[in-house]
């Protein structure tokens, strides 16, 4: 059991992105002591919605758990966990080791700083697709690093589906979960809801409670296309409707009793990441006439159905491969593509998380990040084998409002970077 339980367990988030990770497993009751990010742009994001936890804007190849200890609050605590999604892309041929393709280096330091830092459980998330075909060889070949570095594994590894713990969307991933051989292993969490389909349709027998509606999450939004405000910025003041029980939380109305997260400050009557998409009335035309629950022919976008659950919310594409931006959803009530506010809704965001204020780079952090409600329910289940009872946090105030605004310039100076790390994104001209 953890030593001291007048103190709320550390975790460490690599590959920590804009922190769905950190919110989840803060959510849980972790405090993230430290978070790794390589973009400059996600990483001051991530500092804005964290501001208690150090943000290391670094490869994780050039990291080391000891820099991790000093320059953050650690020290030489226990590490609770370390968990992170480590991006690989290579499959060796056969004869030849996976984790060996330079592709896959990142999966490699993921394992070799749970080695040097020790924490009692790691998790490791990942596309579902890894647990299929030749990249099966891959995943294997983790867990028989991760054995040999002490650690003993929940196998075997699961696929969770986001919308069966209460997620407005449907989001499968794969989570690898050890435990290091002197403490308790876990066990995968069990679904909590009955999710809805695409198409609205509901299951005819269920035990468990149903999941919550794309309009669950969206009704009490006010229409961002009613504010000029907001074609040149990504807030404005307004006025909500009536949430709905999934979204009072989100809105900071009522406590949910399962989130022990930090409370944060804010102004509950400004609506932020809601920068408007100006479409071409052709667009307007084409997305007016497509039926709820069914893709748009041209843009091939789906329009959400009210009752049903959001589609897998992606990320496009970064600078170096392309900067091709991922299909975004249409609105149910409204002929335009949602918001990041409302993706952020349909992720579990809460309402005082920020983005990015330009829409390219709020859709790819929400995209790239794990629905807090899934990474909640892993975090929890570590904390129950463990026997650690959750505390709830004390409140604290985000960071600058200015580490939303960085261009990548300015976010490598605020991080102190001397070179280009990210390309600079080529906007294209239509």
């Amino acid at each position: 059991m953890l030593r001291n339980a007048t103190e709320r367990p550390i975790a460490v988030d690599l590959f920590a992105g804009a922190g769905g990770l950190s919110l989840g497993f803060e959510q849980a009751g972790y405090d993230i002591a430290a978070a790794v990010e390589y973009d400059p742009i996600h990483a001051a994001v991530h500092e804005y919605n964290f501001p208690y936890s150090t943000t290391f804007c670094r490869d994780v190849a050039t990291i080391t758990a000891d820099e991790i200890r000093t320059r953050s609050s650690i020290g030489n605590r226990e590490i609770h966990v370390v968990a992170g999604g480590p991006p690989c892309q290579g499959i060796s041929m056969i004869g030849k080791r996976a984790i060996d393709d330079p592709r896959n280096v990142l999966l490699k330091e993921f394992a070799r700083l749970v080695k040097e830092l020790q924490p009692r459980y790691f998790v490791m998330e990942n596309v579902a697709g890894l647990t299929v075909g030749s990249h099966k060889q891959l995943l294997d070949e983790v867990v028989e690093i991760m054995s040999e570095a002490g650690y003993h594994m929940v196998l075997p590894y699961r696929v969770l589906q986001a919308a069966d713990f209460g997620t407005p969307q449907s989001r499968r991933r794969l989570f690898l979960i050890g435990a290091r051989e002197d403490v308790p292993l876990p066990q995968y969490p069990s679904p909590t809801h009955t999710p809805r389909t695409i198409k609205g349709k509901v299951p005819s027998a269920h035990d468990l409670p149903l999941g919550p509606s794309v309009w669950d999450a969206l009704s009490d939004l006010p229409d961002a296309d009613a504010f000029e405000a907001l074609l040149t910025s990504d807030e404005t003041p307004v006025e909500y409707g009536v949430p709905s029980p999934y979204a009072a939380p989100l809105r900071g109305i009522v406590k949910d009793i399962e989130d022990f997260s930090h409370s944060r400050v804010f102004d509950p009557h400004l609506l932020t990441s809601s920068a408007r998409t100006a479409h071409s009335f052709v667009s307007i035309s084409r997305f007016a006439a497509t039926e709820i629950g069914t893709t748009e022919p041209v843009s091939r976008f789906l329009r959400l159905h009210p009752e049903g659950v959001c589609n897998t919310l992606r990320a496009g594409t970064a600078a170096d491969r392309g900067a091709h931006t991922a299909p975004r959803p249409i609105h149910p009530n409204s002929p335009r593509v949602i918001t990041v506010r409302e993706a952020a809704r349909l992720h579990g965001y809460p309402d005082w998380f920020r983005f990015h204020v330009t829409k390219w780079n709020g859709f790819r952090e929400i995209g790239n990040s794990v629905p807090a409600r899934l990474a909640r329910a892993v975090a929890s289940a570590l904390l129950r084998s463990d026997g650690v009872t959750p505390m709830r946090g004390s409140e604290v105030t985000p960071g600058s409002k200015g580490l939303l605004s960085f261009t990548s310039m300015e976010a490598e100076r605020h991080f102190g970077i001397a070179e280009r790390v990210i390309p600079q994104r080529t906007r294209k001209v239509s």
